[in-house]
């Protein structure tokens, strides 16, 4: 039986400064590219099936330098909206709150765009997960996101809720594999590359 694996794009601009990227297109810095090449020799060791990517050019681009072949461009795999947060840091919003702010705990405002709930993000990506269960049998799918929606991703894969998706570091340009053991759904990987 295959294993989903959770590729992060590479670093771009906002990722580097701790802005958040949901929906902004950003390229990858070169450094980025340079990490996702890196990538390439262990992937190809896998047998990977299919290969998912988020329609945003960083996690495109992130496939193509590590080696991989765009099987779909899948909206369900676009990072969270982060509404009137977008291009902010945690930092920034927690200023301007007066208090800590998290996107694990507290609610995104509207802003150019309306936003999303962790709970939404789930609901994109159990149906990511249900796809992708299907096509287990064959071999690996790997999925080439953004960092908070990976974070969701592998909480859901181990039946939590969205926000234990904060418990899933995932630095840009690293993956990690969700599989099984003993027929249960495990973290098999992390932070690798």
């Amino acid at each position: 039986m295959g294993e989903i694996l959770v590729l992060r794009h590479g670093a771009t601009e906002w990722s580097k400064s701790g802005q958040h990227t949901g929906v902004t297109d950003l390229p990858l810095l070169p450094e980025g590219e340079e990490r996702a090449r890196s990538l390439a020799p262990a992937l190809a060791r896998r047998h990977v099936v299919e290969v998912w990517v988020s329609p945003l050019q960083r996690a495109r681009r992130t496939a193509e330098l590590a080696g991989l072949t765009a099987t779909a461009v899948d909206e369900d795999l676009v990072e969270l909206d982060y509404g009137g947060y977008e291009g902010r840091t945690t930092a920034e919003i927690s200023e301007e709150l007066g208090r800590e702010w998290s996107v694990w705990r507290d609610p995104i405002v509207p802003g150019g765009t309306p936003g999303e709930t962790l709970e939404q993000v789930g609901e994109r990506v159990d149906r990511v997960l249900a796809r992708a269960r299907a096509r287990l049998d064959d071999g690996d799918v790997a999925l080439v996101a953004h960092g908070h929606l990976l974070r969701v991703l592998t909480a859901r894969w181990l039946g939590l809720e969205p926000a234990a998706g904060s418990l899933f570091a995932l630095p840009a340009g690293a993956y990690g594999s969700l599989g099984h053991e003993h027929a249960r759904p495990a973290l098999t990987g992390w932070g690798l590359g």
